[in-house]
């Protein structure tokens, strides 16, 4: 115990062992989709997805144990969504890249990042950002990750007005009730129980609401309610050990990259637009969890950012290296937070879990996005509740946040939440006269973030 004190200063940060662990295995049980999702994500781009699935992991692994060690911050890493995405659909299918270049630019970007956190170039970014501004962030990541909980337990829908409300009627009339109807409804009851556990104050309520919502989901599965629809992606809820225990080798993808385009325009925009997307989620990610875990100072700085900057971009380069798409920190690290995590003890849980899934990955590939969603929506709700801290008696600093906050959800996206704050913080006190206010920096920002959208 007085090494764990030692390394991670848990009564200076008012915590204990216990909270630091429950935090740690509720942010991963949030985020443990992505060990299922990167795969099938990267092998549409040609990838062995076994692979990528043991790069997932590897990589995920090795930059949340940096960040425990190097910040003592509770942020999780691993390759992000979005970014693999763009990998796959824009920079292979569309571009016409092979995923063997696309993984050069991956780890151009990472050794760029290494390069931007020594010289503290990130640091200055973070810190020139308005503090109203970085509350503006934490509560839109509070309503986008909200959204993504109702996205991924079927509760909100695409429609002819872009989304909507899941609808039971035409579920039962199609005879999809008891596949994804039935989900819907144990994702509703999953939010009920959550809220309750957290009202009553039950220690790790987020986490016994995962267990929870699961463990309703088998029983469904036992009686009936629930029928695995593998076809259209619902699967058995039980864990599936008939593969074995064998971990997948990384030999079909590791240091595969290939550097023929390097010199090229459009090389250069690929590792510009993977750069520019990580560059600002991931400051998104620190400064909206950081705040909600009042780990800002006065100044609304975030000391020894620089080791949790140095943890996604060495994660990034390693990642590249062994096979997957750009690492970064993971918002679903704030139901950690929401847990009492506050310490690199709650990350080096998680890295540990990323370990023992290379072994154990049946049990937390069956962790189904209905039983994650309740823990989703409740950590949006807590981390709504910084919208108080917001200064609305001045236009010039509510207005652009709640330009922010408006974009994250509406936009899908952190980068872009922030790219319409810095823009419209930036033109709407300068138009007004209130030049000195603004930093040079806020300028520099708001005209790349222009400069994107006119070029990518």
């Amino acid at each position: 115990m007085k090494v764990i004190e030692k390394l991670f200063h848990l009564k200076e940060h008012r915590t204990d062992v216990k909270t630091e662990v429950i935090a740690g295995i509720t942010t991963f049980m949030t985020m443990a989709y992505i060990l299922a999702v990167n795969p099938n994500i990267l092998a549409e781009a040609g990838m062995d997805r076994s692979a990528v699935f043991t790069a997932t992991a590897i990589s995920g692994f090795l930059a949340t144990l940096i960040m425990a060690f190097m910040a003592n911050y509770p942020f999780v890493l691993a390759p992000g969504m979005g970014l693999n995405a763009y990998f796959t659909y824009t920079v292979v299918q569309n571009m016409g890249y092979t995923w063997q270049e696309a993984l050069a630019a991956v780890l151009v970007e990472g050794i760029v990042f290494i390069v931007m956190s020594l010289t503290n170039v990130r640091e200055a970014i973070f810190n020139a950002i308005p503090l109203n501004l970085k509350h503006a962030v934490t509560v839109g990541i509070g309503l986008y990750i909200a959204f993504i909980g109702l996205q991924n337990a079927d509760v909100v829908v695409d429609s002819s007005t872009l989304v909507t409300v899941f609808s039971f009627k035409n579920s039962i009339e199609n005879g999809t009730f008891n596949s994804q109807g039935i989900t819907v409804v144990l994702a509703l009851v999953g939010i009920l129980v959550t809220a309750v556990l957290m009202v009553k104050k039950v220690k790790g309520g987020i986490l016994w609401g995962i267990l929870g919502t699961w463990v309703l989901g088998m029983i469904c599965q036992l009686t009936g309610l629930y029928v695995p629809a593998p076809e259209a992606g619902f699967y058995s809820l039980f864990p599936d050990f008939s593969a074995g225990l064998a971990i997948p080798s990384l030999e079909p993808i590791a240091f595969k990259m290939d550097f023929s385009n390097f010199l090229s325009i459009d090389f250069v925009v690929v590792v510009f637009a993977f750069l520019f997307v990580d560059l600002f989620d991931t400051l998104g990610t620190l400064m909206g969890v950081a705040a909600k875990a009042d780990l800002l100072d006065k100044d609304g700085k975030l000391p020894k950012i620089k080791g949790a900057l140095m943890a996604d971009a060495i994660g990034t380069t390693a990642g590249a290296m062994m096979g997957t798409s750009t690492v970064t920190t993971f918002v679903e690290s704030a139901s950690g937070v929401a847990e009492g995590g506050r310490t690199g003890l709650t990350s080096l849980v998680s890295a540990i879990l990323f370990a023992v899934s290379l072994v154990l990955s049946p049990i937390f590939l069956a962790i189904p996005g209905f039983a994650t969603a309740p823990a989703l929506v409740m950590v949006g709700f807590l981390m709504m509740t910084s919208v108080m801290k917001i200064d609305f008696s001045d236009y010039t600093e509510c207005i652009p946040a709640f330009i922010a906050i408006m974009a994250m959800p509406f936009m899908y996206s952190i980068s872009e939440g922030i790219g319409m704050g810095f823009i419209s913080y930036v033109v709407i006190n300068a138009v007004t006269g209130k030049f000195k206010k603004i930093s040079p920096l806020m300028y520099v920002l708001a005209v790349l973030f222009v400069l994107k959208y006119i070029m990518i």
